[in-house]
C-alpha cells in the first residue's frame, strides 16, 4: 500500500491549518526541502534563559519552566535538523543538562514537583518516588545528547559517560522494561555505534550485548496481535524500527509490512491519525494537547512511511 499524493496534500494542508508552528516548520523541513532555519527559530521560543526547555513543548505537560523531559523532546528536534555542536541553542542545552544533573541519583529527574501546578496528563503527575516508574527515561537519551554534542573530556562528556555506565548497568540487569524507556536505550545504542571511536568507560558490556539485550526486551514488549492494534495505546513493531536497514527490523518479519498497512488504513479523511490516549482530566486543555499530538504523530509516521518507500 502507498500514500497517494492527494492524501499527502490533505495532511500537509491539515498541518498548516491546525498544528503548532513548530510542527509546521518541521514538516516543511522534512518534506518540502526548506532549510532548518525556521525550525530553529520556532524551537528557540521554547528555550528558557537557563538553557533548558519548557512551555509545554511536550504537549502532555504544560510546565513553562525547564525540565529534563521537555529538554529531551527539544533535543530530538535538534538532532532531526542536525544542529551543530556550536549552535547557541545546543550549547545552552548542554549547560542546562550539566547543571540539572542529579549526581546522587546518577541521572536526570524525569518528573518535577512543579508539573503538578500546570495542566498535565496523569502519568506526568509528580509524587514521592516517582522516579522508580521512569528509571532511565529520558536519562539514557540525555546522556547520548551530551556525548553527541560535547568534546572529549569536557564536563558534559564526562557526565554523559557517567550516566551511560549507570544506564547500561540498569539495562543489562532488566528483565522487562516500559517501551518508552526501550526507545531511549535504542537511540543511545545508535549513538554509540556512531561515536564508538571517541567513547571510553563502557567496560560493562559490548555493543553486541547491548543489541541482544534490547532485542530481548523489545520481543517481550511489542504487541504482535494485529487485531488488537486499533484498541488503545500499544507498542507496535514500527515504533522500534527506523527503516528497512535497521538491524531491529529483521526481528519482526511480516509484521513490519502489516504495521505499514495499519498506519495507512488508520488515516482519517483529513490525512492524520487520532491519538489513542486520553488524560481524563483538564477537559478544557486536553483537546488542545490532542491537536498538538496529532501534528507530531503525522510527522513521525510520515517520516517512517517515507523511509519505507510508502509515499507516491
Amino acid at each position: 500500500m502507498m500514500i497517494s499524493k492527494k492524501t499527502f496534500t490533505k495532511t500537509s494542508n491539515w498541518l498548516k491549518r491546525n498544528a503548532r508552528p513548530l510542527e509546521v516548520a518541521r514538516w516543511e523541513y522534512v518534506f518540502e526541502g526548506k532549510d532548518r532555519t525556521n525550525v530553529l527559530e520556532v524551537l528557540r521560543a521554547y528555550q528558557n534563559d537557563d538553557g533548558g526547555f519548557g512551555h509545554g513543548i511536550e504537549p502532555d505537560f504544560w510546565l513553562p519552566d525547564s525540565s529534563p523531559m521537555a529538554s529531551w523532546f527539544a533535543g530530538q528536534i535538534l538532532l532531526e535538523v542536525e544542529a551543530a555542536n556550536d549552535d547557541p541553542m545546543v550549547i545552552a542545552l548542554m549547560d542546562y543538562l550539566v547543571k540539572s544533573y542529579n549526581k546522587e541519583a546518577g541521572l536526570w529527574l524525569s518528573v518535577l514537583p512543579e508539573n503538578n501546578s500546570y495542566p498535565h496528563a496523569p502519568w506526568w503527575h509528580w509524587q514521592e518516588n516517582a522516579q522508580e516508574n521512569w528509571k532511565f527515561n529520558p536519562s539514557a537519551e540525555l546522556a547520548a545528547f551530551l556525548l553527541n554534542w560535547s568534546s572529549k573530556q569536557s564536563d558534559p562528556w564526562q557526565i554523559g559517560n557517567d550516566v551511560l555506565n549507570n544506564a547500561l548497568k540498569r539495562l543489562m540487569e532488566a528483565n522487562k522494561m516500559d517501551s518508552h524507556e526501550i526507545f531511549n536505550y535504542q537511540r543511545l545504542y545508535r549513538m554509540l555505534i556512531r561515536k564508538e571511536a571517541v567513547l571510553t568507560g563502557r567496560s560493562t558490556c559490548t555493543l553486541d550485548q547491548i543489541f541482544n539485550k534490547l532485542a530481548a526486551l523489545i520481543e517481550s514488549s511489542v504487541e504482535k496481535d494485529i487485531k488488537s492494534w486499533a484498541t488503545g495505546y500499544k507498542p507496535l513493531p514500527l515504533d522500534f524500527v527506523v527503516n528497512s536497514e535497521d538491524p531491529f527490523c529483521k526481528m519482526f518479519g511480516d509484521l513490519v509490512e502489516a504495521n505499514l498497512k495499519f498506519y495507512i488504513e488508520q488515516l482519517t479523511e483529513d490525512g492524520v491519525w487520532r491519538i489513542p490516549w486520553e488524560w481524563g482530566q483538564y477537559p478544557e486543555v486536553f483537546p488542545i494537547a490532542k491537536r498538538y499530538w496529532e501534528g507530531i504523530l503525522a510527522i513521525d509516521r510520515y517520516t517512517k512511511l517515507q523511509l519505507f518507500d510508502c509515499l507516491e
